[in-house]
């Protein structure tokens, strides 16, 4: 069977290469063409457009590459008709899947979303969207069931978060190897995750950066994310004491003491590893003025959001400074905090399902795809 799949991050491609293994062990004939990155084109299919080229971050931000973005949807329209899949599986990036997920089920695609949009967080309009337009939804997160289900009506099946997964089948090096290869010392490590968009990079990495002076006895490591090349982050490695792994996050995370992490899947992943986190995010002034107002959460880290209390502190916009940066990070370098938040790193581990999403996910869609096509 012809599956199409859309991913428009970097935690989407991650995620969706790990749903292709799922998909090719459950339909061994599967022929698959996706939107995604370097994972999902290594785990088979064609890659029609990376990832990197598709992700605009914050409302200014998206308004300026508007004609981008346009004409992204139309290639993707136009290659899908041409491919004539019996599936579309759109992994999260809603204001690019549901507008293709609208079209696709005029002209009588099965429409599966897998990691469901955040509208719990904000456009909860767009239930109506998803009423219509999705045929089946995969949901990760454990109260997303109940907003769904309990809410707004629509059946949904809860699979477990696919992070469990990821981190589970890492290929993993002894701490030693990890850091005689990366070229580091015998000082603890301090893990700086400051996204994966140039924008955010560069914006978030001077905020981080800016304490590493205040603990000359850590090294700080930069995780360079994929997407991006090591040119773009050799201006920020201005002192030995920061230095720079590229697509390690998971091995790097395995072996620090402590992170400094943009809010995002990474907020989530660093907690699954039981490291110890401040949660850093940062605007342009535009942005952040329309997200205040249209975001209602308590929470803007999934740790958080998770266990409906504040395990992690948050440090916003205006709060994200030197100074505070510097306490927060003093605080949860202490034994007594790491010993507390351990607790509720384990509690958030079993509120989020176990391991087999992928599988589970992929299950259900070639089940559902080959119902279709009988």
């Amino acid at each position: 069977m012809k599956y199409y799949i859309i991913a428009g991050e970097a935690s989407g491609d991650l995620h969706g290469s790990n749903l292709m293994k799922s998909i090719y062990q459950e339909d061994a004939a599967a022929d698959i063409r996706f939107w995604g990155g370097d994972l999902m084109k290594n785990t088979g299919g064609t890659l029609v457009k990376h990832y990197r080229d598709l992700s605009f971050m914050g409302f200014l931000e998206v308004v300026l590459n508007l004609k981008t973005i346009l004409n992204n949807i139309k290639i993707c329209k136009a290659d899908i008709l041409k491919f004539n899949p019996d599936a579309i599986i759109f992994i999260d990036y809603p204001g690019f899947n549901m507008r293709i997920a609208k079209w696709s089920k005029k002209i009588g695609i099965q429409n599966h979303y897998y990691i469901s949009p955040q509208i719990w967080a904000w456009k909860e309009n767009r239930i109506t969207d998803i009423k219509r337009d999705v045929d089946k939804m995969y949901v990760i997160l454990p109260f997303e069931k109940d907003f769904y289900e309990k809410k707004h009506h629509f059946p949904v099946e809860f699979v477990g978060h696919p992070l469990i997964d990821a981190i589970q089948n890492r290929t993993k090096n002894g701490a030693e190897v990890f850091r005689k290869e990366n070229g580091l010392d015998s000082r603890p490590i301090i893990a700086l995750l400051p996204g994966s968009r140039k924008q955010e990079i560069s914006k978030m990495l001077s905020e981080m950066l800016s304490v590493v002076d205040y603990f000359p006895e850590y090294q700080f490591v930069i995780a360079g994310a994929p997407s991006q090349e090591f040119s773009f982050y050799e201006k920020f490695l201005t002192t030995n004491q920061v230095k720079f792994i590229s697509n390690q996050t998971y091995n790097l995370l395995s072996v620090s003491s402590a992170a400094l992490v943009t809010s995002g899947t990474a907020t989530l992943e660093t907690a699954l590893f039981k490291i110890p986190e401040v949660v850093l995010y940062k605007a342009s002034w535009t942005s952040y003025q329309i997200a205040k107002r249209v975001i209602t959460l308590k929470y803007i880290s999934l740790v958080n959001l998770i266990m409906d209390k504040m395990v992690v502190t948050e440090l916003i916009q205006d709060d994200c400074n030197t100074q505070n940066i510097k306490i927060e990070l003093e605080k949860i370098l202490t034994s007594d905090y790491k010993n507390a938040l351990l607790k509720n790193y384990n509690e958030l581990e079993k509120k989020l399902g176990g391991a087999g999403a992928s599988h589970k996910t992929a299950s259900l869609i070639v089940k559902a795809v080959s119902g279709i096509r009988k």
